[in-house]
């Protein structure tokens, strides 16, 4: 039979986080710190209202952009972000922040454009980028500037053909967080190169201590050359809900929603009446929040405590990336070791570009006690190579 899969279908390949996954079905006592979504189920009161909604009738297609109650929510929600967005043209509601990152991508690429990406970096950017036909720029960051992207090493990776800047923060896998002063100096670079920034803010409320969440689009001459991700996935734990939304420029989301049209029609109703409660109730977001950063604090002081692993505490996002380099194996095999012997998924860090060999992505959105037990199982592990 002839071959009818195109030349970007048949690039695809499975990703290292699924494959870790597939390879711990069928283990017994596993526990998984590799896969990225909170571990509780979401908020009574928000699956209320989207049961509520579909009892009374929201079963039907809506709006491509989404329900405008829905947009009119997240427009105020964004104003207290220091965002002003004009819920009719300037904010689309979408299938998970996924769903906004490939449209963006979508409607902005052209053969041969460039995207500078952070290394490492959620692996799907990656992937995304060459499906449209762009060219994913590595931009290396380094733990010494805890794991934050900077203007200088941005600047060093633009060429004639860069198009695009995609910014993660809080970042996943390294739970970095862009400080203002930075953002100011990457704002500048982006403005004097005439590029575009995909500004992918998923766990904008996941931020602990004294860290705050800043968005580049709140920068002077940023908003119009922005366009903001943002889901309910992680601040909800509303990830099998698949609802996101963008906000940006009109003439940019105009030409999203022409293209949502034309794939999924709209974000199912159900799920939009849901994101509406959610976004009334912020409380959940802080309290979801707070319980991170006692996991992450047991997570951080567990890894440090064993000889061999270093690690950064993390300023947002529910992920630690841990340095494995002294131990004596690459991250692949400790991964793949600890799984065979301990019975913990953690991911290698190459999984999200060159410059993560050395470390692994662990992920604490997860029980305390399960947590526990994956310190203990990490140290006999380890323990065992010395």
């Amino acid at each position: 039979m002839k071959n009818y899969l195109n030349k970007q279908s048949m690039a695809l390949q499975q990703g290292a986080i699924r494959a870790m996954f597939d390879k711990a079905a069928g283990m017994s006592d596993v526990i998984n710190l590799g896969i990225g979504e909170p571990d509780m189920t979401t908020p009574a009161v928000i699956i209320e209202a989207g049961m509520k909604a579909l009892m009374h009738g929201h079963t039907h297609y809506t709006p491509n952009a989404g329900i405008l109650e829905l947009r009119e929510a997240v427009a105020e929600n964004l104003i207290g972000q220091g965002l002003k967005y004009d819920p009719r043209t300037e904010i689309m509601i979408t299938t998970g922040g996924m769903g906004g990152l490939v449209l963006s991508l979508m409607v902005m690429l052209e053969p041969g454009d460039e995207v500078l990406i952070q290394d490492p970096q959620w692996l799907n950017y990656f992937a995304q980028v060459k499906f449209f036909g762009g060219v994913p720029v590595p931009v290396p960051v380094k733990e010494e500037n805890g794991f934050a992207i900077t203007a200088d090493a941005i600047e060093a990776r633009i060429t004639n053909k860069t198009k695009v800047l995609m910014l993660n923060s809080p970042n996943n896998p390294t739970g970095a967080v862009l400080d203002l002063n930075e953002l100011k100096r990457i704002a500048e670079v982006v403005k004097r190169h005439n590029l575009v920034v995909l500004s992918d803010e998923v766990y904008s409320t996941i931020v602990y201590d004294d860290t705050r969440h800043l968005s580049i689009a709140t920068l002077e001459g940023m908003k119009e050359r922005t366009i903001v991700i943002n889901s309910f996935s992680k601040s909800y734990a509303m990830t099998g809900w698949r609802i996101g939304y963008a906000a940006g420029n009109q003439h940019m989301i105009d030409k999203m929603i022409r293209l949502q049209e034309n794939v999924v029609a709209c974000v199912n109703s159900g799920a939009q009446y849901a994101a509406i409660e959610a976004l009334k109730r912020t409380d959940l977001a802080l309290e979801m929040t707070e319980l991170y950063r006692k996991r992450r604090n047991l997570v951080v002081e567990g890894l440090q405590s064993i000889k061999g692993i270093s690690c950064l505490k993390p300023k947002g996002s529910f992920y630690v990336f841990a340095g494995i380099s002294e131990i004596g194996v690459d991250e692949v095999t400790f991964a793949n070791e600890l799984l065979e012997q301990q019975q913990v998924v953690v991911i290698p860090g190459s999984a999200f570009g060159e410059n993560g060999k050395g470390y692994v992505r662990i992920c604490y959105a997860n029980s305390e006690e399960n947590l526990s037990r994956a310190i203990e199982r990490i140290q006999r592990y380890v323990a065992g190579k010395q």
